[in-house]
């Protein structure tokens, strides 16, 4: 029996062999943790720094609810969810002139360059709010010749004149001058409540009205081009609004089928789950040569489509130039989307492939971390349904935060600035009152010819109003901060409930009962200051990154590659400084809710245990990952391609139940799109319960040695897979540094005086186990050859 024994208790010859490197690295990285007899699991305690931060995030909290009831007194949502007229009224409010005119009217159209501007309101025309659109093309001067022939024509024309107008005998030069009245009208409907032009097709030429030219009251010509460029776009959004109802009609439809497929998914993840906690090895392989099959099948499909378009007319055109297409067929016709399709999957077939092949141990390891995992999601399956907290906390900070935005957005009174054609007038966007402005000399100046005082936006000259971007701005700042605190809060929780597994000496008996709950109570008491600090660190990361995304959006109509460069570089470093973050912060946590401290302390602590255990951290913890990618990947993929068969009447045997759709992958994408986050819920669970053992498994290689004082708390079989995978690496290194392997005589000496050591070893600890008859606080495996006849033998043979 003593080989097998001895073959396991190589576990002091793996740790003799770090042991120099463990020394050296202590210098750098900290002093490895000391056993400490008290420490039976999560620790409940509390720092200064928690309760000033938990006290600052509290005050925080409450500022943002003031803020929030500040913004709903002042802010009015209106404001933003209707267009507003040049009078500062917006269309369709009650209690004014406008409660019966919902749509926006442009005076002259022509001088808006494109659609951002008529949706933003910047338009440098008069805007006035109407009951209808016009329905018929007609100028001024037709209007004032077919006045004398009778009051109807006039009657329709006042409807797109200011309020209050009615003078049709009033000289045109006078009317187009004060705008009263728009030089031209032309057919048009109502497009996000806004008057915009028809476009209709006649014999292939686009046309207004059956026209491709028109002349204005001023008997200027134009022609339909002109509208289509100050237009730009308009077509486009036009058939965005019409797939927006088609895709709405295809969701009223197929709604059922839809949360068929979520609720299927809910139950593969599930039956997933199960499956892990007794066959993890072989279901995770399975995963990941099922994964492989299905991108060699998709890159065989993507072949064979290939070639059969090399025979198109027509299927040679560049994705560039077909452009942005409502319809995804068009794409499907092209043979450069089946060329990005296979180079995207050869891609990552290759880079399954390579992983597998060179980091084929780390898989194994990663394997027993996830069947372990496994034993202890088992034992606390309460733990796969926390997410739905969060998602709930989630949900309400993106309510408050978008209910505040809204308000500080419509807060504030109508702001009107001139605008004139001319660039150089010197009072263009200077503050105006439309009632005063035509007294005023501004109109009149040489350099200011045919300016208007027009409304610009809301806003206001108080001090509110005046820092109202920075209130929009802590507005987004606090959300960070709230999001990233409910992540935050969910990861702690986590951490605390598998760490009181794994420190349980004997499971699943001593596990505290309503693990998850008294964890969740345990961080919301004691942490919260620390868990608020670590995500406002983050939050200050995240609102940076934003802001340089907006900078980007400014500054990319400079030219000027110095500035890009500054820009990408930025971009780069605060990405990497995000992940960083990230990663720390998760670590951190781990560690507040093992020993309590506060997060500073957490993070260097953890980043130490992991600086000193990097060969094992190195790759292990990306393959875990990237083994749960795959099970979510398996999942979605799996329920995709069966509604890809059910809503394409590929099944037979229900082919008559699928609804008529206009575009069947609206409810696939759902479908798919779904099935992926609800696994993500699920193994989001599973990867903090992995990365708590394996924290907590360097923690008990430190602290302990696997004595009947000092016993281990990790299971043997996970403990040999990391261990063996260890002592591999170790050789590996050492072998590496030599440039030569050891000589036979030199690797049996060594053993040898391993051996006897750890003979030594086990003949003390079975002696003072003996004398305290204290078995049951040793392995099982010790008590199986620690008997009084074994240690008079070694004593006899040491003696000899």
């Amino acid at each position: 029996m003593a080989p097998h024994r001895y073959s396991l208790s190589s576990s002091a010859a793996v740790r003799s062999e770090p042991a120099a490197g463990a020394a050296a690295a202590g210098r750098y990285y900290g002093e490895p943790h000391k056993f400490d007899p008290s420490f039976r699991g999560p620790v409940c305690r509390r720092s200064c720094t928690d309760i000033l931060c938990c006290l600052i995030f509290i005050i925080v909290i409450l500022s943002y609810v003031a803020l929030g009831i500040v913004a709903w007194s002042h802010g009015d949502p209106r404001k933003v969810l209707y267009p507003t007229d040049s009078y500062g009224q917006f269309c369709g409010q009650k209690g004014t002139s406008n409660a019966k005119k919902p749509i926006l009217f442009y005076f002259n159209i022509l001088k808006c360059a494109n659609p951002t501007i008529l949706i933003n309101l910047q338009c440098p025309t008069t805007q006035m709010c109407v009951s209808q659109c016009p329905d018929k093309f007609a100028t001024y001067t037709e209007m004032q010749l077919q006045h004398k022939l009778g009051k109807s024509y006039w009657d329709y024309y006042r409807q797109f004149c200011k309020p209050g107008f009615n003078n049709p005998d009033k000289p045109v030069s006078q009317v187009l001058r004060d705008e009263d009245c728009p030089s031209m009208i032309i057919p048009s409907r109502p497009f996000l409540q806004r008057c915009l032009p028809h476009f209709s097709t006649l014999n292939g030429t686009v046309t207004v009205a059956n026209r491709t030219r028109f002349r204005d009251a001023l008997e200027i010509p134009h022609s339909v081009s002109e509208l289509q460029h100050a237009a730009k776009g308009i077509t486009g959004l036009v058939d965005t609004r019409e797939m927006g109802m088609k895709i709405m009609e295809d969701y009223a439809k197929s709604w059922t089928w839809i949360l068929i497929g979520l609720l299927i998914s809910l139950a593969v993840s599930l039956v997933f789950i199960l499956l892990l906690r007794f066959t993890a090895g072989l279901l995770l392989w399975t995963t990941i040569i099922s994964v492989v099959l299905l991108l060699a099948y998709g890159m065989w499909y993507c072949s064979v489509v290939w070639s059969q378009l090399r025979h198109t007319p027509g299927s040679d055109v560049a994705i560039a130039e077909v452009g942005l297409q409502t319809d995804l067929q068009v794409y499907l016709q092209l043979r450069q989307t089946w060329i990005v399709f296979l180079v995207s999957l050869g891609v990552t077939e290759a880079s399954i492939l390579a992983m597998l092949i060179f980091l084929r141990r780390r898989v194994r390891v990663s394997i027993a971390l996830l069947r372990e995992a496994s034993k202890a999601i088992g034992h606390i399956m309460s733990t796969l349904f926390f997410p739905v907290v969060t998602f709930l906390l989630l949900t309400l900070c993106i309510s408050c935060w978008a209910v505040t935005a809204v308000y500080l957005a419509s807060s504030g009174e109508a702001i009107y600035k001139v605008t004139s054609p001319d660039v150089s007038c010197p009072y263009t966007n200077s503050t105006c009152n439309p009632e005063t402005f035509n007294r005023t000399n501004i109109s009149t100046s040489a350099l200011c010819l045919g300016s208007q005082c027009l409304f610009a936006f809301y806003g206001g000259e108080t001090s509110y109003h005046r820092h109202l971007p920075l209130l929009q701005l802590s507005n987004l700042l606090v959300f960070l901060w709230l999001v990233n605190f409910s992540l935050a809060l969910e990861q702690c929780t986590l951490a605390g409930t598998f760490a009181s597994y794994y420190w349980a000496k004997r499971k699943p008996q001593d596990i505290p009962a309503c693990p998850l709950f008294s964890s969740f109570s345990r961080a919301v008491r004691y942490h919260t200051g620390s868990l608020a600090f670590g995500a406002l660190i983050l939050s200050v990361v995240q609102l940076l990154r934003i802001i340089l995304e907006f900078l980007e959006q400014k500054l990319k109509g400079l030219d000027n590659s110095l500035s890009r460069f500054l820009m990408c570089c930025l971009k780069c470093c605060f990405w990497c400084l995000d992940k960083f973050i990230r990663y720390m912060n998760h670590n951190a946590y781990i560690m507040v809710a093992i020993y309590g401290q506060n997060f500073c302390t957490s993070a260097r602590e953890a980043f130490f245990l992991l600086m000193r255990n990097v060969v094992r951290v190195a790759v292990l913890d990306r393959v875990t990952d990237f083994l749960l990618f795959l099970g979510k990947v398996l999942i979605a993929g799996g329920v995709g391609v069966f509604a890809f068969f059910f809503f394409t009447r590929k099944i037979p045997v229900i082919q008559e139940e699928v609804p008529n759709l206009n575009y069947y992958w609206v409810p696939l994408l759902t479908v798919v799109t779904g099935a992926y986050l609800i696994a993500h819920g699920f193994f989001s669970v599973y990867a903090m319960c992995v990365d708590t053992l394996f924290l907590c498994f360097l923690l008990d290689q430190e602290m302990n040695n696997g004595s009947c004082a000092r016993p281990y708390h990790i299971t043997s079989s996970l403990r040999k897979a990391i261990c063996r995978y260890m002592r591999k690496d170790v050789n590996r290194q050492r072998h590496a540094a030599t440039g030569k392997t050891l000589p036979l005589h030199q690797r049996q000496q060594r053993m040898r005086g391993m051996w006897k050591h750890q003979m030594q070893v086990d003949y003390s600890e079975c002696s003072d186990m003996l004398d305290r008859t204290s078995w049951t606080s040793c392995p099982m495996e010790r008590q199986k050859w620690c008997t009084p006849r074994w240690v008079a033998t070694f004593k006899m043979g040491n003696m000899a």
